[in-house]
């Protein structure tokens, strides 16, 4: 009885020996390699073990790579996963520039895909042209018309600018660029209406595509639209900036004319006051000339008889040049 749960014990730490050893050691990955017609080393694979490497990320896409017919090392793949970049994508690029006859080695490959980019889209737009539709983009022609335009840009993907190249937001810049420049240098919205490629035609002379990662094959007008009169609405925000100043100087000079004429009457109140001071002063100097003898009584009468004569004139005076009294009469 002994003997046999011994047994038992003995066949059980052997599967469990034979478990752990088979999760460690990809067996049947090597096998299936080994099928495949890619010579890896068993202990190759032990290897990528202890440096927290899973061999099927780079055992499948060397079978995959090799079946294509192309020449790879398994350390390169190994030391690019360790990178961080993505070995089967990779792999799937260098296939497909391959078929399209595009010249692709797995250095540039690993660079594109370390840099961040989809190194497989890459070759797919380099051999399939993808549109890249501008936002609408308004501009100004010298006559004042607002012109709003959408371009749609073909580009190819350029594989040796890819890595440091700048991507489809300057594409979309330097067009948006290009459309502001032709419509503004346009006498009229007329001629830019009437030949839309001239936008297309000068985009396209100046070399857009220079430092990204595309190559500009052609640019479309899309659609044209007329937009504001910008040169009226200018001139109509210029009158009523004019206008505005115009207002503020009047009111400036009202203000001062306002100030004047309150000089002025606070001058006329201090004059009546300095004659009704003086006027004060009438009597007192008449009454010292009565006591002293300088005037007699009949020089007072006379010169009251000379103003009661005058006053006497001023009224008939005033009753000739009233209006109301010369009908009447």
């Amino acid at each position: 009885m002994e003997g046999l749960i011994g047994l038992i014990i003995i066949v059980a730490v052997v599967i469990v020996a034979i478990s752990v050893f088979l999760s460690f050691v990809p067996i049947g990955l090597w096998i299936t390699a080994f099928f495949s017609g890619v010579r890896v080393g068993i202990f190759t694979l032990i290897g990528m073990r202890f440096r927290r490497v899973a061999p099927s990320r780079i055992v499948n896409p060397l079978i995959k790579a090799t079946k294509a017919g192309l020449n790879l090392n398994i350390d390169k793949l190994e030391a690019h996963f360790l990178a961080g970049g993505d070995v089967n994508r990779v792999i799937d690029a260098l296939i497909a520039a391959q078929r399209a006859e595009i010249n692709l080695e797995f250095e540039r490959a690993a660079a594109i895909d370390l840099a961040g980019r989809d190194v497989l889209q890459a070759v797919q737009v380099s051999v399939n042209p993808k549109v890249i539709e501008t936002p609408k983009i308004a501009a100004v022609a010298k006559n004042g018309i607002e012109v709003i335009a959408k371009a749609r840009v073909t580009v190819r993907a350029n594989i040796e600018r890819l890595v440091g190249g700048a991507g489809e937001e300057t594409i979309i810049a330097r067009v948006g660029e290009g459309i502001v420049t032709t419509v503004g240098s346009a006498e009229t919205h007329k001629d830019v209406l009437e030949n839309p490629d001239l936008i297309s035609r000068t985009v396209l002379n100046k070399g857009l595509d220079a430092g990204t990662a595309y190559e500009i094959l052609s640019i479309d007008i899309a659609d044209i639209d007329i937009g504001r009169n910008i040169g009226a609405q200018l001139q109509t925000d210029q009158a009523e900036a004019d206008k505005r100043i115009a207002q503020a100087k009047a009111e400036e000079r009202r203000a001062m004319a306002v100030a004047k004429e309150q000089e002025m009457k606070a001058a006329v109140e201090e004059m009546r006051a300095k004659v009704v001071e003086a006027e004060a002063e009438i009597p007192r100097a008449m009454a010292s000339a009565l006591r002293e003898g300088n005037l007699g009584v009949m020089d007072y009468y006379n010169m009251k008889n000379v103003m009661s004569d005058t006053d006497m004139r001023n009224a008939i005076s005033k009753i000739k040049k009233d209006p109301k009294k010369d009908n009447q009469e």
